[in-house]
């Protein structure tokens, strides 16, 4: 009988933060990704600030004798840290880890999912939406890469039945979250609402959050929703194949 292969490990990439709300939460959300694939073993490291560090990790699995790993960027798009930080730490991994780094999560059609739940928690109902524009509010990037991406996200979103989907961004680009809630307001939208484009709370969700002042409705970030998690499974998915293909299964 031929002995079933060995997933990969998935170990999560999360930036950290000294609030231990984001910690908090991207426990959350690692433990959500375990209990929709149960056989899976998820290790999670961050880069900065929380502890176990990235490194940390992949040392402890290599003294345990693991051997495949799948490395996933907790990140929305692909900028600095995916670009450049997260591919820095993974060349000081153990020489004996065979490591594949999977794509950042968005953009998706899942993820879209997930900011329309929590318009939805937040008290927005599906017959407000052609009345409501949204701010669709990101923590910001220098990288014109991500800008792109998060603008094409709104005007993407638009087309599912919105009033008007703004960007905004929490740093390095604008508009700011109020000026878009200003504009949308200028637009004629009766309602205004604000979907952190964000996975777990800290400093940059909170400033979106001064800036939803003048909003209707604030949504909660992405955190552990169940979309979110199916994005990660399927990032890992797609990263681990070639190595299954490689071992023989």
């Amino acid at each position: 009988m031929s002995r079933k292969p060995v997933l990969p490990v998935l170990v999560v990439i999360a930036h950290g933060s000294r609030d231990p709300r984001h910690a908090t939460t991207v426990d959350a959300l690692v433990r959500r990704v375990r209990s929709l694939r149960p056989g899976l073993r998820v290790e999670t490291g961050f880069l900065d600030f929380n502890i176990p560090s990235v490194h940390g990790v992949l040392e402890s699995l290599a003294a345990e004798g693991v051997r495949e790993v799948v490395a996933l960027p907790l990140l929305l798009t692909r900028a600095f840290h995916a670009k450049a930080d997260i591919p820095a730490v993974l060349r000081d991994a153990p020489p004996q880890l065979r490591i594949r780094q999977a794509d950042v999560l968005g953009p998706s059609p899942l993820l879209l999912d997930a900011l329309e739940r929590r318009l939805r928690e937040a008290g927005l109902t599906p017959a407000e939406k052609s009345s409501t524009g949204v701010v669709l509010a990101s923590a910001g990037s220098t990288d014109p890469e991500a800008i792109a991406v998060i603008a094409d996200i709104a005007r993407e979103w638009r087309r599912t039945g919105w009033c008007a989907v703004r960007p905004a961004f929490a740093s390095a680009s604008l508009p700011r979250t109020e000026d878009a809630v200003r504009e949308l307001r200028a637009l004629g939208c009766p309602r205004v609402a604000v979907a952190p484009y964000v996975l777990a709370p800290g400093f940059l969700p909170d400033r979106i959050a001064r800036g939803a002042a003048e909003a209707d409705v604030l949504a909660d970030v992405l955190g552990p929703a169940p979309e979110v998690a199916r994005v990660l499974l399927r990032r890992y998915d797609s990263a681990r194949t070639p190595v299954l293909a490689a071992i023989g299964a």
